[in-house]
C-alpha cells in the first residue's frame, strides 16, 4: 500500500483506513512520515501484532522511527477504533488490527497456540460476572491461559494447586 493509500488520500482502495490521517490531525497530531509509516505497516497487517513488531517493521523501512511515536500513534488509533489491544499469556500487549467484533483469547501455556473466543461464546461468563460481581467485562482484554488437548488434559497437574 502506498503512503497516499494509507493516508486516506486519493487513489486508496482500502476504505478501512480512509480518514485516519484526518482523525489523527483532529487529535492534534501532525501527519509525519513516521505516522504515515505506522499506518502503512498496519494496513499490511491482518489479525494480531505486538507493538514491538510494529516498531521493528517500521524500523526495517526507516531506521529513524522512534518507538514513542509508534506507541502514541497506536494508542490514538485504538481510541479511534482502528485497533483493539489485549494482553498475551506472557503479558505482552498485542493489537488486533481493524477488529470486526470484540473477542477474547484462549492461550495454551504448553505449546503457545492461541484461539479467539467470540462474544457469543463468552456470553455466559460475561453475564455471570456482570450479575454476580457487578463487573462489566471488556472482552478484548480477556486472555485465558490453560492447556490444549495436544498438551494434555487439565487433570495432568498443569499448575493446579491441590
Amino acid at each position: 500500500m502506498t503512503a497516499e493509500a494509507a493516508s486516506g488520500e486519493a487513489g486508496t482502495t482500502d476504505h478501512a483506513w480512509a480518514g485516519a490521517r484526518d482523525a489523527l490531525r483532529a487529535r492534534g497530531l501532525r501527519w509525519t512520515p513516521q505516522r504515515r509509516l505506522v499506518l502503512e505497516v498496519l494496513a499490511e497487517t491482518s489479525g494480531h501484532i505486538t507493538g514491538s513488531e510494529v516498531v521493528d517493521r517500521c524500523r526495517a523501512r526507516d531506521a529513524e522511527t522512534t518507538p514513542s511515536t509508534v506507541y502514541r500513534t497506536l494508542d490514538v488509533l485504538e481510541e479511534l477504533g482502528y485497533l483493539r489491544h489485549s494482553h498475551g499469556a506472557d503479558g505482552r500487549e498485542e493489537y488486533h488490527v481493524l477488529p470486526a467484533t470484540e473477542h477474547a483469547h484462549l492461550r495454551c501455556l504448553g505449546c503457545g497456540a492461541s484461539w479467539e473466543i467470540e462474544a457469543d461464546e463468552a456470553r455466559g461468563l460475561v453475564e455471570h460476572l456482570g450479575t454476580a460481581r457487578g463487573f462489566d467485562v471488556t472482552l478484548s482484554h480477556v486472555s485465558i491461559g490453560g492447556y490444549c488437548r495436544g498438551c494434555g488434559p487439565a487433570d495432568a497437574g498443569h499448575g493446579a494447586a491441590g
